[in-house]
Formats: structure tokens, C-alpha cells, sequence
């Protein structure tokens, strides 16, 4: 793909490798607008993430490296900001970077994609934590402080499915997200997981698509060799569907760009 604007750094304690091995990487796979988009710091989870401390470092490494490959890439800088209303700081929000993707990793305090915590999900009702998730996904979006929506299906990650419609379940937050103006990432991990499919399905890309909602990609790259490396995978999903286009972003300014 063109476009990458999901991908870490080894400041969020769980990922490896340099930046510059991330763009390197990404030059070598045709990857002409490069985004950094780690954790970002909150009181919350803490060794998941990088510290606030470490957020000018992380911002001026961003632009070091972007005048340093300049002539090859295009480098965006961004965060991954966990929705968890009581945490969120003005820190990050409020930051200069190029865009914020918003995502949902936790359910009443679970984090629920954490192999960690897998076993609370004996515990649960299948529908009713898809249904919690989803109405998390419909209030970021109804927060209007994110540009994207990450992984919008992620609580899918362990393979454990709902016996509702997921188009019934996800549908509110759809059109939160329609209303929001927001962009929803095709995130390319989800086939390095127990589900083994795209983030989203094809039930949230029919969705998206009958919506016209706008796109962005993403590697969600935890170390350099992860960068675009399912992106076959993805063009021949995404020939089902209607999408010609992919947004970038330029101080939080979208722009469309055919992929």
C-alpha cells in the first residue's frame, strides 16, 4: 500500500526494532506516506505505553527522520490514543502532530485484546461485550477528538464471535462515525492474530462502503519486518468493495489521495 499511518515504536515497552528500520521498510515495500502512531501515554496501563516524558523525544525523533528520508518518503507523525474518558490528557490531545487515531482496548478496565486476560472471557456474554465494545466505538466517535478510528473491530481479535448480526450491533457506531466525519483504518494485524482476517470484516466494509466513509491503512507494526507485510491480503479483500481512495493527513487536515 501506499499509505501506512499505523505503526509503533519500542517506547511502547511491546514493540522492537529502530525507527529507521520502520521507514526503511516501508521504502522497500513502495510506501510513499509513512506514519508513526505509538501508544500514547496516559495514567493508565502504563507499561503498554511510552511515559509523557518521553513524548518530545518521540516527536523530534519523527522529525529528524522525516528530513533524513525526505527525497524517499513522506513521514507522519501521530498517536494511538486509548478512549478511556477518565485518562485522556490534554498532553496528547492537544499536541501538534498530523493526526490521532482513537481506539477502544479496554471494556470496563479489560483489556480484552491482551492474551494476558483471555481467560475473563469465559466469563462473558459473547453479544454483550461485542455490544459494550461498539457502544465505545459510537462514543469516541461522538467525542470529536480523534481523526481515526483504529482496528474498529478489534474485539474480534480471539476469534470469539457474536451470535447477533454484527452489521445490527455495529451499526449506531457507524453512523456516529459518519456524523463525526471520521476516518476508519484498514488495519492489516488482525491476520497475525487468532482471527487470521482484516480489520474490519467484510460485514464493516459493507458498512463503510454503503456509508461512504472515508479510509486510511495501517501495518500496526510492532517491528520492521511487520510493515505492510499482509498488504497483498488487503488489495484482494478490498476488491469487493467501492474504495478508490485513502486520506492522509497534514496537521490534522485531511486529504484524499487515490491508493
Amino acid at each position: 500500500m501506499i499509505v501506512d499511518l499505523h505503526n509503533h515504536t519500542k517506547l511502547c515497552n511491546h514493540a522492537s526494532g529502530e525507527m529507521e528500520e520502520y521507514v526503511k521498510s516501508a521504502i522497500k515495500k513502495g510506501v510513499k506516506y509513512f506514519g508513526f502512531s505509538d501508544h500514547a501515554p496516559m495514567d493508565f496501563e502504563k507499561k503498554y505505553r511510552m511515559s509523557f516524558s518521553q513524548m518530545k523525544f518521540y516527536e523530534k525523533e519523527i522529525k529528524k527522520i522525516k528530513k533524513e528520508f525526505e527525497n524517499d518518503i513522506k513521514i507522519l507523525s501521530g498517536y494511538e490514543v486509548d478512549f478511556l474518558p477518565k485518562y485522556m490528557d490534554k498532553r496528547v490531545l492537544d499536541t501538534k502532530v498530523d493526526y490521532l487515531i482513537g481506539s477502544v482496548h479496554f471494556i470496563n478496565g479489560w483489556g480484552f485484546d491482551n492474551p494476558e486476560f483471555i481467560g475473563e472471557y469465559k466469563n462473558k456474554d459473547i453479544d454483550k461485550i461485542w455490544e459494550e465494545y461498539f457502544s465505545a466505538i459510537q462514543d469516541m466517535a461522538k467525542s470529536k477528538l480523534f481523526d481515526i478510528v483504529g482496528h474498529i473491530d478489534l474485539i474480534k481479535v480471539f476469534k470469539y464471535l457474536p451470535k447477533k448480526e454484527v452489521k445490527l450491533i455495529a451499526q449506531k457506531a457507524i453512523k456516529e462515525i459518519k456524523k463525526a466525519d471520521m476516518v476508519v483504518e484498514i488495519n492489516m494485524s488482525g491476520y497475525k492474530k487468532p482471527i487470521n482476517e482484516l480489520y474490519p470484516s467484510n460485514d464493516i466494509l459493507e458498512l463503510l462502503s454503503e456509508y461512504n466513509i472515508p479510509i486510511t491503512f495501517g501495518s500496526d507494526a510492532h517491528k520492521p519486518s511487520e510493515v505492510c507485510k499482509y498488504d497483498n491480503e488487503v488489495k484482494e479483500v478490498l476488491k469487493s468493495y467501492n474504495f478508490t481512495k485513502c486520506a492522509i493527513f497534514k496537521e490534522r487536515e485531511r486529504k484524499m489521495i487515490n491508493f
